[in-house]
């Protein structure tokens, strides 16, 4: 319990504060978890008794779950930036605070920090939610009064009523599945006219919520709970009718008797089709301050240490291991909410937590493109920088820990939106003759692009190398100092004097991450260095599932697990199918699916073309100064990586792999990537050296059927590859779903022509099924208007068909009318 003296707390965790922060100030600003807890264990020489001491039923350790309180009060209070996964990190305030037992109490007191506190934020909703589950219980006999009653809601919102059956013959429908129709990937615009017509048709009293941050939300291609008629299971949506009513008593009464229901009815449900970690996000939105939301966003945020103290990772230790069953679900629902409820988290409810976790998701995903299959990945990043005018301020920035910039008449760096405005800002200040284009681009990569965790090259001049370090904070704008005073701190690693490979350029920072070459043979320079002296960032890849692949990409379950189980069993696929068939989409997702996180250090990929040979995949003799040297090609050093460390899996991705010439491209490895061959050895054509393809690599190779330019795929190649066709998915469930989401009925128009033509492709005797037009063509992120619909049909599909009937203008003209046509 908290005590208080002379009004200051006595909260037993708040004297780890200071130690905090002095340890992390040890570490350079930043460190792991464990590491500040090893500095603070020295630091106030704590023997192992105090260390290993535990408390509660749970056997929690003390130490660590304290420093994790104190930690959380610092992140909210501004000290300490939680920004990157993994690492504390202090910010400019927590650099310059001096913690006093004062201090740390306000701190306490304070609590939540004003942002989030509940009472701030809009949670209209879940009066509204509430209202709306509580109605539809009266509906659990009269279903086909509900489905009438949902037709008319869509025909108030002037939406089309999303396919909810075979051909939307509705005849039953589930509770949850009709809270989906407004929690899935549409406009916050378009939920709320639906919510709007929901009030309308059902009378809800409570105001129609226009802000959704923080509710959970379906995928769009999966937003029903159960599987369409003769799929689907006799008494699966009775269950789900069931589950329902339980969940809604149980948060009513508490009682042991509709608990045991609700625990019985859950386990039933979890065993359907069409069920998995959808279920908790529908118990939440019926009853958000009961029961918790275990979607993919909140178990990433529950389970992170930077996150939540370690008492409450405790609770959902498990939650990796699959979907939990009624009694570790309720356990989990209770112990958390119980803790959420003592006031020693930043979070109160549960609503409060899915509220952050979305926040923290949806700030992650600004830096990245969240189309590409590498979003959420952080890649560590190279660069070579130099101190000053021939190395003149190197001697302080090492001294210092710190990496830093002149244009000291510049302003704060954070306050420009783009490379543009520093420019013209610079010809404010200075000479407006002058572009400044290459210092308004070294002042914004040093800001804005260079991350915690990038590797520094200090160079002298464009001949001496002269030191490595690691980034490891943000930018700071110091103006303690007169000069230099745009700051970066940087653990270095290594002073010396080394010489330059080549000659350095010129300009005061560049980013050398795209010279792989140029990056190793710097990185070369510090291989003799004592391994114990070396640092390395430890890299955190985002989780990626088999169900975060099935919400991509428009394949259904069974299918994905053909193609995974074809992997295993041949090693190398290829996928092979028209153009537009999602071939490229799905290969890294694939890939990094079956591994279970965006590793982009197990995955390469290379595009086969006519010049490609053995040289550039495997080993060859390529120019040097003095001469020619035998340099490795990409499939060499991968299956070099992957031999180091098999118990994991490799993917090797190789686009276009029918352009290239294979037999000459593989050589003698044409045997050594068969399966039964695999860690068998043979000597390579250039080197008198032992070669072996490591038994973890999978090879994925990628064919468009339609590239006539192309020659027949050697046969003694093909039979050591398996090949999986990509059809065009224009009658999946995910396409239907995505066509009813875009409720555009020249889109519409449109595919019934291009499946119309895929037909008469198909039957084509000089084109065929390999010639169809794949759905990628139609598919965007963007809104559909006429511009787009016109850019596709008249500079994609039609020179398409110009191609492939170049000897019928006739059908080409008929068909280019029809196109046209459907989009009028």
């Amino acid at each position: 319990m908290e005590t208080q003296t002379n009004n200051i707390s006595k909260a037993s965790f708040l004297r780890w504060m200071k130690p905090i922060l002095i340890a992390l100030k040890e570490l350079g600003g930043q460190g792991k978890p464990e590491d500040v807890r090893r500095i603070i264990s020295r630091n106030e020489h704590l023997t192992e008794e105090q260390l290993s001491e535990t408390r509660g039923k749970n056997k929690v350790n003390k130490f660590e779950n304290e420093v994790a309180f104190a930690r959380s009060y610092l992140v909210s209070s501004g000290y300490i930036d939680n920004g990157v996964y993994g690492i504390w990190k202090l910010t400019d305030q927590g650099w310059s605070v001096d913690m006093t037992d004062e201090l740390a109490s306000n701190i306490f007191k304070q609590g939540v920090p004003k942002t989030i506190k509940s009472n701030e934020l809009d949670y209209k909703w879940i009066k509204f939610y509430m209202e709306f589950a509580d109605t539809l219980l009266q509906f659990k006999e009269k279903r086909i009064e509900l489905i009438q009653k949902i037709k008319e809601v869509y025909e108030i919102a002037e939406f089309k009523l999303p396919k909810l059956e075979k051909n939307n013959e509705i005849e039953d429908i589930d509770p949850f599945t009709v809270f989906a129709l407004f929690n899935k990937g549409i406009t916050d615009k378009n939920r709320t006219k639906i919510l709007s017509a929901i009030s309308k048709i059902f009378n809800i009293k409570a105001e129609v919520p226009v802000t959704f941050d923080g509710i959970p939300v379906l995928n769009n291609l999966k937003s029903t709970f159960y599987y369409f008629r003769g799929e689907r299971g006799v008494n699966d949506i009775n269950n789900l009718w069931n589950l329902f009513y339980y969940a809604i008593q149980y948060s009513e009464k508490f009682s042991e008797l509709d608990k045991a229901e609700l625990q019985r009815c859950y386990d039933k449900v979890r065993k359907q089709k069409g069920v998995n970690w959808n279920i908790t996000m529908g118990l939440y939105w019926i009853r958000p301050f009961i029961f918790i939301n275990l979607d993919s966003i909140n178990r990433s945020f529950i389970t992170n240490v930077d996150n939540m103290p370690h008492y409450f990772i405790t609770i959902f230790q498990d939650i990796n291991k699959g979907l939990p069953d009624g009694a570790r679900y309720l356990f989990m629902c209770e112990h958390a909410r119980n803790a959420l409820k003592s006031g020693e988290y930043k979070y109160h409810s549960f609503p409060e937590l899915s509220y952050y976790a979305f926040i923290s998701k949806n700030n992650e995903e600004i830096l990245f493109n969240e189309n590409s299959p590498d979003s959420g990945v952080k890649e560590i990043s190279y660069w070579i920088f130099s101190p000053g005018n021939n190395a003149s301020m190197w001697d302080e920035f090492y001294e210092s820990g710190i990496m830093a910039l002149g244009w000291d008449d510049v302003k704060d760096l954070r306050e420009f939106t783009s490379k543009e405005e520093i420019k013209n800002y610079m010809k404010q200040i200075y000479d407006a003759r002058y572009s400044y284009k290459n210092n308004a681009l070294c002042l914004w990569q040093f800001a804005k692009e260079i991350k915690i965790g990038d590797i520094i090259f200090v160079k002298k001049g464009i001949s001496k190398v002269i030191g490595k370090g690691i980034v490891t904070s943000d930018y700071i704008y110091d103006t303690s100092r007169k000069t230099y005073k745009h700051v970066r701190k940087v653990d270095w690693q290594y002073k010396g004097e080394w010489e330059h490979p080549d000659k350095a350029v010129v300009k005061t920072l560049t980013n050398i991450t795209p010279y792989s070459d140029y990056v190793k043979k710097l990185l070369s320079l510090f291989e003799e260095v004592s391994e114990e002296n070396q640092k390395e960032i430890e890299m955190v890849y985002p989780s990626y599932s088999k169900d975060d692949f099935l919400n991509e990409v428009f394949m259904n379950g069974v299918t994905y697990d053909t193609l995974v189980d074809l992997l295993e069993t041949k090693y190398n696929v290829i996928l092979q199918g028209p153009p537009g068939t999602g071939k490229t989409f799905a290969a890294k997702r694939i890939a990094y699916s079956i591994m279970g996180q965006k590793d982009i250090s197990r995955v390469a990929s290379v595009q086969f073309h006519q010049s490609y040979s053995y040289e550039d995949f495997i080993q060859g003799y390529r120019p040097s100064k003095e001469g020619f040297e035998l340099v490795n090609g990409s499939f060499y050093k991968f299956c070099k990586d992957a031999e180091e460390d098999n118990e994991r899996l490799y993917f090797f991705i190789i686009d276009e792999i029918n352009r290239g010439n294979l037999s000459k491209i593989f050589g003698e490895l044409m045997m050594l990537i068969e399966k039964d061959k695999r860690g068998q050895k043979l000597k390579l054509l250039y080197k008198d050296e032992w070669f072996t393809v490591p038994k973890n690599v999978r090879i994925i190779g990628m064919m468009n059927t339609a590239d006539r330019s192309l020659a027949m795929m050697d046969y003694a190649l093909r039979r050591r590859f398996a090949f999986f066709d990509f059809e065009p998915a224009f009658s999946s469930d995910g396409f239907r779903q995505y066509l009813e989401n875009k409720n555009d009925e020249k889109l519409n128009r449109l595919i019934s022509v291009v499946e119309s033509l895929n037909n008469v492709i198909a039957n084509d005797e000089s084109l065929g099924e390999g010639f169809t037009i794949g759905h990628s063509y139609f598919c965007t992120d963007d809104e559909i208007t006429d511009k787009w619909l016109n850019s596709v049909v008249e500079y994609e599909l039609i020179p398409l068909l110009k191609e492939y009937w170049f000897d019928e203008p006739v059908k080409v003209r008929n068909w280019a009318a029809n196109l046209r046509g459907s989009i009028r």
